[in-house]
């Protein structure tokens, strides 16, 4: 099984972070194919970068998907998922979606945990669009720019688990969703650090990719995901 990873910004680092997640967690005939979407923007914080990312992001896609069995876009803000699902037949999956279908099989009320307070606007949205903001209790900002987690400050690991703190305290939280995939690195030590469990979106989007795969779906070209009219 080949799964093609695309990170739809450009620094190579964020790249590579996801792809240590996704080895960790696949099964060992899974091909992991990294990319990185060279020419967007360096992070994607808010819907401009969302906005400005996605030409680049489906080129990269269209360009490297003859030969993959799924995709998975590792953006949390989910970045032209809907779109690259048009432009695919195999499956495409969204660490954003993943993770939050990820908790909501493992709790009854999770929490978020991003980055700059400009992305909870986007994520409460995709959170409405997929049927699941009733089962998360709040979408909470650390504020740490996304490509300071790539610095590994532990200060900014410290902000993230204050904001977990909080969303147990304050929201009633029995799970947690990382939102970013920059934070994947810190999930199993802070799942360990509160006793619940926290989601890493590359993680299930990986294997949410391999499950649909290995059952045989493909996806839907009627309707919505119809291929585009060239």
């Amino acid at each position: 099984m080949r799964v093609l990873l695309v990170n739809p910004n450009s620094t190579v680092s964020m790249t590579a972070k996801a792809e240590t997640a996704a080895r960790r967690v696949a099964r060992p005939d899974t091909e992991i194919i990294p990319a990185t979407a060279a020419r967007n923007p360096p992070s994607i914080q808010g819907f401009y970068d969302v906005a400005m990312s996605l030409p680049g992001l489906l080129g990269e896609i269209e360009e490297r998907q003859p030969g993959v069995d799924a995709v998975v876009i590792a953006c949390f803000d989910d970045t032209g998922l809907d779109a690259a699902r048009a432009a695919c037949d195999v499956p495409v999956v969204g660490i954003g979606e993943a993770a939050f279908h990820a908790a909501s099989f493992l709790c009854s009320r999770f929490s978020v945990v991003t980055t700059l307070g400009r992305s909870v606007p986007g994520i409460e949205a995709n959170l409405q669009r997929y049927g699941l903001a009733s089962r998360c209790a709040r979408v909470r900002a650390s504020e740490i720019p996304v490509l300071d987690l790539e610095r590994g400050d532990p200060a900014v690991v410290e902000q993230v688990a204050d904001q977990i703190a909080a969303a147990m305290l304050e929201d009633g939280a029995e799970a947690i969703v990382l939102g970013c995939a920059g934070m994947t690195e810190l999930a199993a030590s802070l799942a360990r650090r509160f006793g619940i469990p926290v989601i890493d979106g590359v993680a299930s989007a990986v294997t949410f990719a391999e499950a649909l795969v290995a059952a045989g779906y493909k996806t839907s070209k009627i309707g919505g995901y119809a291929h585009p009219i060239r």
